[in-house]
């Protein structure tokens, strides 16, 4: 089933303080979306270091966005895509492991500001910027 990726730089922006973007960052999570437990660990990683969040605050975060878009699981499949990705598609490491998550998801979108709009992976999931 066709949907929506979002990386994690869409969701962060659930919690911007610029208005226009923590909006449209709420009506892409409300049309619902999938993400990788690697955009997880990376929300985590800004709620703390550059967020400031306590524990508790990152915790709550997580659990709200884990309630409103599924979540898929990095394999060693994934893993191995994403390698591969990132090799023909020169693409840095850990994008590539969003962009085969999403993949291995069967999105045919991916909602990011981080990779190069418009492109086309593999023939079937296309990098919109949102904003």
């Amino acid at each position: 089933m066709p949907g929506s990726f979002l990386d994690s730089n869409i969701v962060l922006y659930l919690a911007s303080e610029d208005p226009a973007k923590a909006d449209r960052a709420q009506e892409l999570v409300a049309e619902g979306g999938t993400i990788s437990v690697q955009v997880l660990n990376e929300i985590a990683n800004v709620s703390r270091r550059k967020m400031g969040l306590s524990w508790a605050e990152t915790r709550n975060f997580l659990l709200m966005i884990r309630g409103l878009l599924e979540v898929k699981p990095i394999t060693i499949e994934i893993h191995d895509v994403g390698i591969s990705l990132a090799e023909r598609y020169q693409l840095p490491v850990y994008d590539s492991m969003i962009v085969s998550a999403a993949l291995a998801a069967e999105c045919d979108t991916l909602l990011s500001e981080d990779l190069q709009n418009g492109l086309l992976i593999n023939g079937r999931l296309r990098v919109v910027n949102p904003f």
